[in-house]
């Protein structure tokens, strides 16, 4: 079994954690700024990541999208849009098509 290389990092916060990959991502920070409801909420924190990087914060937003345009997001994968889809159909909206 191979060991991974963790290495001590410290945020901009002063919160301390360790990784062994290059993501710079606080893992501490994305937990505290994740959001407790909501369509964000259901998604994988790379997911949710990939939506707000690219100014998409609401289900009117993301509507002006298709599927094919999200998948292209980096952190986005497929798995994703079935949880995307079903919350847009929830207030009567669909995908760009």
């Amino acid at each position: 079994m191979a060991t991974s290389n963790k290495e001590l990092r410290t945020c901009s916060l002063g919160h301390k954690f360790y990784k062994s990959s290059d993501c710079p991502t606080c893992p501490i920070c994305e937990q505290e700024s994740k959001p407790d409801n909501g369509f964000l909420s259901l998604l994988s924190a790379p997911a949710r990541r990939a939506l707000e990087h690219n100014g998409i914060t609401t289900l009117q937003t993301l509507s002006k999208y298709s599927e094919k345009e999200i998948l292209q997001f980096h952190g986005m994968g497929p798995a994703s849009l079935p949880k995307l889809r079903t919350a847009l159909e929830e207030i009567g909206l669909t995908f760009k098509n």
